[in-house]
């Protein structure tokens, strides 16, 4: 894990642009702490930044390979874990390794299939190739969207990074923000390629993105598709675990000490188990690692979304895998720090306004850096399996707009409600919200003779496979990386991915629960408590002090009437909230959070708004 960047101008020689490729590099310095490295060869300027896992003194960046026809130069995030199979292959065709890490294994890929490599890796990647045979670059990113890749078409070329931040450190762009970029910010549709800066755009999951002299082309070398699936429940079953137990192996291999990120619920109790399982054959355990709240398992509250709390799931789950397990116990001090949140804003280049939330994984991973570089994570489940309420709410599987969504409002609020009047108006969110539901099914295929209510659940599935995960990879990614963390996500293995979306949602839910299939599948290294537990989300703290502590902050801002952040929000809306009692949850809470990170992004990046 790494973070990469670069710049490519047909009409200038880049020597004489260290100063801005330093700059740019340096912007990925959180995501890179070992290591870094800067590549100019004419055109092309490459920086990296790197996380150290695989072969610590052999891997560094950018990766060079000298042909008789030019330089074939790479910067690379990410991991691919398939790197040995693929090394003997590259051997056994004649190529001679220099290092053991999977990056030269990608690059040598690289330099035998060209950008058809991507359809070979297993694994989470973004990468960037400056290929001097042929004068162009290549990029390629992961087929989920594991790993951020964005791009900033310019006259002569391109820029690129692992984040925003590393393109904003050019100084070809300005920031600037309208209101497509806001109307992106302030909904949660996640439009594919969507980057909120203007002039910047995504590299899409998927795809191999190529510019040359002749321009910029899109190559889509993976899409999610609909498939026959023939497997009775039985076989199904046991191919999901088969599936498993491939991908935890898998990603386990690392050259640093690795952990499990530990919340007591089905899906990462299901891949700590199997993580113990196969490591306990070794002779090693897992550690394991779950966040908590001061307080709250002893005066938990339930709600609609939780009915229990996570602490007592997460120790049963310690106790019969064995992990070497701790409790990151956080405090409101803490979750309600200006300055969490400030380096929340900085990690994710946006004010995603997932408050406390947002801040107890930034500081949940800070702690887990302490004693762990890579951590595996049971993200994503919900979103392959079929685990979230809507997909079992009828009023939800029917409505004619993105799911989550739906409830969405009810369950955490309403952050648009301390915008001003005329920026609500100008945004149209509702407008914004439809276009981009009717653009994302289109891309669902139906089968030959699917029942209306299995194309219906199929359809739900897709979009949060496309469109709803990519925001909570992004998330993780983001606030890992700001720590040099690197997490990993089994359930987004392709393979997994693929087999689970095509089997039928009466597999899905045989026994009318949420994640059937993956319960079954490893129901054998499950506690009963958790086997029998209902789908619970990523916690939020229900101390009625942090509440108390965001509206002390709120009054601080609102005795700056001259704060940019007036161009958004609207005074006497967010003095109101300001004064409301009963901020125990997050919902309640989720405007003065909308605010308060508004106006911590306008006074780091200073955005240029375009508002008409």
């Amino acid at each position: 894990m790494c973070g990469i960047t670069g710049w490519v101008s047909f009409d200038r020689d880049l020597t004489t642009e260290t100063r801005a490729l330093d700059a740019m590099t340096e912007t990925m310095a959180c995501r890179g702490p070992d290591d870094r490295g800067t590549w100019i060869e004419g055109p092309a300027a490459l920086g990296h930044r790197r996380l150290a896992i695989i072969d610590l003194p052999g891997g560094r960046q950018p990766m060079t390979v000298r042909t008789p026809d030019g330089t074939v130069a790479m910067v690379y995030s990410g991991e691919a874990y398939n790197f040995t199979e693929l090394r003997r292959e590259l051997a056994d065709r004649g190529h001679e390794f220099i290092t053991d890490s999977d990056t030269e294994v990608v690059l040598r890929g690289y330099v035998e299939w060209g950008d058809t490599v991507a359809e070979r890796l297993n694994g989470m990647y973004a990468f960037a190739v400056w290929d001097g045979r042929h004068d162009k670059l290549v990029m390629i990113r992961d087929r989920m969207g594991i790993k951020p890749f964005y791009l900033y078409p310019t006259p002569d070329g391109v820029l690129f990074g692992s984040e925003p931040k590393a393109i904003l450190a050019n100084p070809l762009v300005r920031p600037r923000v309208g209101l497509d970029g806001l109307r992106e910010l302030f909904t949660m549709v996640k439009t594919p390629g969507h980057a909120v800066w203007e002039g910047m755009h995504e590299v899409e999951p998927g795809t191999v993105v190529t510019v040359d002299r002749h321009g910029l082309r899109t190559r889509t070398y993976w899409r999610l598709e609909t498939r026959p699936h023939a497997d009775d429940r039985d076989t199904t079953v046991a191919t999901v675990r088969e599936l498993l137990d491939d991908i935890v192996r898998r990603q386990l291999v690392a050259d640093v000490p690795r952990c499990t990120l530990l919340s007591g619920g089905l899906d990462s109790s299901a891949m700590t188990a199997l993580a113990a399982q196969q490591l306990a054959v070794r002779g090693e355990k897992v550690r394991s690692f779950a966040v908590d709240f001061v307080g709250q398992t002893d005066n938990f509250v339930a709600d609609e979304l939780r009915s229990t709390p996570d602490t007592p799931f997460v120790h049963d789950v310690a106790r019969l895998a064995r992990t070497d397990h701790q409790d990151i116990v956080l405090d409101v001090n803490s979750l309600a720090d200006p300055a969490v949140r400030e380096r929340v804003i900085r990690a994710r280049d946006l004010p995603a306004a997932f408050g406390d939330m947002d801040a107890s994984l930034l500081l949940l991973f800070r702690a887990v850096r302490d004693q762990s570089t890579v951590a595996l994570s049971g993200e994503s489940a919900d979103e392959v399996f079929g685990g979230y309420l809507q997909f079992f709410d009828e009023d939800a599987r029917t409505a004619d707009t993105f799911p989550w969504l739906y409830l969405a409002g009810r369950h955490f609020g309403d952050d648009t409600d301390v915008l001003r009047t005329d920026l609500t108006k100008s945004l149209d969110l509702e407008s914004y919200i439809a276009d981009g539901y009717r653009s994302a099914v289109t891309g669902v295929q139906r089968l030959d003779g699917e029942s209306d209510f299995e194309f219906r659940m199929r359809r739900m599935s897709y979009l949060h496979l496309t469109r709803f995960v990519r925001m909570l990879l992004d998330r993780k990614d983001r606030m890992s990386m700001a720590v040099g963390l690197e997490v990993r996500v089994p359930f987004c293995d392709h393979r997994l991915v693929e087999y689970v979306y095509n089997a039928p949602w009466a597999l899905k839910s045989f026994d009318g629960r949420e994640k059937t299939l993956l319960r079954e599948a490893t129901r054998d290294v499950l506690p009963q408590s958790v086997y029998d537990r209902v789908k619970s989300p990523y916690p939020s703290t229900q101390d009625p002090e942090y509440g108390r502590a965001l509206q002390d902050q709120v009054k601080d801002l609102l005795a700056r009437p001259d704060h940019r952040v007036f161009d958004l929000v609207d005074r006497e809306r967010l003095d109101g909230a300001a004064h409301r009692t009963g901020l125990s949850s997050h919902a309640a809470r989720r405007g003065l959070e909308r605010a308060l990170d508004l106006a911590h992004w306008l006074d780091i990046y200073t955005p240029e708004l375009t508002l008409a």
